[in-house]
């Protein structure tokens, strides 16, 4: 027989096997039930064997029906799951989300959190660019940035993705059996210290709380770095005192190997933000967004 013609007659059929009868099976499908009856009717004759035997109280398969039945319920089963898979792929985000953040960002926050897009979104790809400079994300093609604080430029949305970073003053122990602890900021003037260097030249000027106040501490001393993971290198290497993101030096702090000073005086910055431009956010760049922010 013909493939095509009969798949309808097969779904009717496995339809009225399912419901029990020829009166539920019209009832589900909105059908009259003397049109379900001509079609198995004549996919009887078609096939040239008795596939249901008819009988007042009841439906029963034979042989044949039982065989017929179980493999048109396969194939059903399987169309049905190729067609969700189909919608799997119409429904999961792909393509390619670049992203310009700093080594630290990318770090200690991107990679731990994207990590399951590794499973979740196997389908997006990741690029994470490293840069410490403001860069015009539209310009360099970058769907998103990563900096601190809210502030960004117009049309761009900001979305919060970490709580206040700490900020911690350290410097080895040597270094302080040499230039001694100091107790207040403004003991800070006689320690060689390390500074952050933005990309236009100008030095990051340490942000401090006293009594209540910001303060600022112009870091003096021979090196002058424009990573936050160089600076703690730095530190360890015994070239001066650097300010930095605690979570940087956490475990320095717990070895020994730095210590921290002034802490009462450190200031809390405001956190890290996603930003991007406001229109023609994909589905996959909505993906990352939702799974970062806080």
């Amino acid at each position: 027989m013909a493939k095509r013609e009969n798949y309808n007659d097969l779904y009717l059929f496995m339809l009225v096997v399912q419901e029990g009868s020829f009166t539920a099976a019209a009832r589900r499908l909105g059908l009259a039930q003397s049109g379900i009856s001509r079609a198995i009717r004549e996919l009887e004759e078609r096939l040239g064997m008795q596939l249901l035997v008819r009988t007042t109280r009841k439906l029963s398969l034979t042989q044949a029906g039982e065989q017929l039945y179980r493999t048109t319920e396969s194939g059903f089963n399987a169309l049905d799951s190729g067609l969700a898979t189909l919608a799997y792929y119409r429904n999961t985000p792909s393509g390619t989300v670049r992203i310009n953040a700093s080594q630290h960002a990318i770090d200690k926050i991107l990679l731990p959190k994207l990590a399951v897009f590794k499973q979740r979104y196997p389908d997006i790809r990741l690029e994470l660019i490293s840069e410490n400079r403001f860069v015009d994300i539209i310009a360099q093609r970058f769907d998103a940035g990563v900096r601190l604080g809210p502030e960004v430029g117009g049309g761009m949305v900001a979305v919060r993705i970490t709580p206040d970073m700490e900020m911690a003053v350290v410097g080895t122990p040597d270094h302080f059996r040499r230039y001694g602890f100091p107790q207040t900021p403004a003991d800070l003037v006689v320690h060689p210290c390390i500074a952050y260097q933005f990309a236009d030249g100008s030095l990051y000027q340490w942000e401090l709380s006293q009594n209540g106040k910001h303060i600022t501490h112009h870091p003096q001393g021979q090196w002058a770095l424009s990573d936050s993971y160089m600076e703690v290198a730095a530190a360890r290497a015994g070239l001066g005192l650097a300010y930095v993101p605690e979570d940087l030096v956490a475990g320095d702090i717990a070895q020994g190997t730095l210590i921290r000073v002034l802490q009462r005086y450190s200031l809390k910055l405001e956190g890290s933000y996603l930003y991007y431009p406001h229109r023609n956010v994909s589905p996959a760049l909505r993906a990352v967004i939702d799974t970062l922010k806080i």
